[in-house]
């Protein structure tokens, strides 16, 4: 699974993907919430409208929590047995770049690592 082109894309796009779909899902829950307004002023089911619209914006944000998080120990799996990483101390700089610019990380390491290198055949 780590070699496979497909699951290096998706793990590598996928933040990026869940922030747009995130906002989304935020503005759907706010139209919904705007739509059902009449209802909520006129005493009738505020609690039962808000939950019912916000269950489903919540799901949704609990996808895209775990799908980053997946995405991040994907990525930092795949650079612990990269053994290109393992001069100069390069494994440490890309770990903690995928801890502290999470999504941005993974892009960049998917950009320069995986598509930047080619694969060379080794020579005795």
């Amino acid at each position: 699974m780590l070699q496979s082109k497909f699951w290096q894309a998706f793990f590598a796009l996928a933040p990026f993907i869940a922030i747009i779909l995130l906002f989304g899902g935020y503005f759907i829950f706010i139209f919904s919430m705007i739509g059902h307004m009449d209802e909520m002023e006129h005493g009738g089911g505020l609690p039962m409208t808000t939950f019912s619209v916000l269950s489903g914006f919540l799901v949704l944000v609990l996808l895209m929590v775990a799908l980053c998080l997946g995405s991040l120990i994907f990525y930092i799996v795949h650079a612990v047995k990269n053994p290109n990483l393992q001069q100069n101390n390069l494994l440490l700089v890309w770990i903690l770049l995928f801890i502290f610019a999470n999504g941005i990380g993974q892009f960049i390491y998917w950009i320069v690592e995986i598509l930047g290198k080619k694969d060379t055949p080794a020579t005795p």
